[in-house]
């Protein structure tokens, strides 16, 4: 099990990726809807892993991924992209994201993108 911050602008979103992850045991310690808050609570609440959409207001999900992993070389961030935001995913990627699960949710891709960040 493990515990896990949710960040996306969408609340539907983090919605479904909060059922997704508790159906699979593992506990949301926290939601963020931008990547500022993404990166103040990845400082206070210290999660195992982290869910990162790309495209949100106030920080993008790049430039948190860069701040999270300047401050925490060994965080473990997977990428939540739409479609068709494949450049986008490469720059995640060479910032420090291990993984990325793209959206609509696909549940079993999800937890296999968990399990794999954990390993």
């Amino acid at each position: 099990m493990a515990r896990i911050l949710i960040v996306d602008d969408a609340k539907f979103m983090r919605m479904t990726l909060a059922n997704i992850l508790k159906k699979a045991n593992h506990e949301v310690v926290g939601e963020a809807e931008n990547g500022k808050e993404a990166v103040d609570f990845y400082m206070e609440l210290k999660p195992d892993v982290v869910t990162l959409d790309i495209t949100m207001p106030v920080m993008s999900g790049l430039e948190a991924v860069r701040e999270i992993k300047q401050r925490d070389p060994h965080a473990k961030i997977i990428m939540c992209s739409a479609m068709g935001q494949q450049k986008m995913v490469v720059e995640a990627i060479e910032a420090g994201a291990l993984d990325f699960i793209v959206k609509p949710f696909d549940e079993s891709r999800v937890i296999e993108a968990i399990q794999r960040v954990l390993q």
